[in-house]
């Protein structure tokens, strides 16, 4: 859950080189684009939190932004594993 957090927050700073150093490799992309001009983000709520066992856990999030005076949401269930003591982001699901 910390690492949720901490990736949303480096989402609303722009820190790409961290959004991208806490990713799992076997997943993480060549690159990020930068948000559009205008993005704002206005909030992250952790709906969910769940660890399977010492390596493997999910969070549910909802992230909400503004961008030319439309709000957007996006909900998403994380995977996340640990290995060598570092949690990285694998990937998520939007729930249906």
């Amino acid at each position: 859950q910390a690492l949720m957090r901490s990736r949303y927050s480096a989402y609303v700073r722009g820190l790409h080189a961290y959004l991208r150093a806490t990713w799992h490799p076997s997943t993480r992309p060549d690159s990020l684009e930068p948000d559009d001009a205008g993005l704002r983000w206005l909030g992250l709520q952790v709906k969910a939190h769940r660890r399977q066992d010492d390596s493997h856990a999910t969070v549910h999030f909802v992230a909400r932004s503004k961008l030319g005076g439309r709000a957007h949401r996006l909900e998403e269930i994380s995977r996340f594993v640990r290995e060598n003591g570092v949690w990285y982001y694998v990937d998520g699901d939007f729930p249906g």
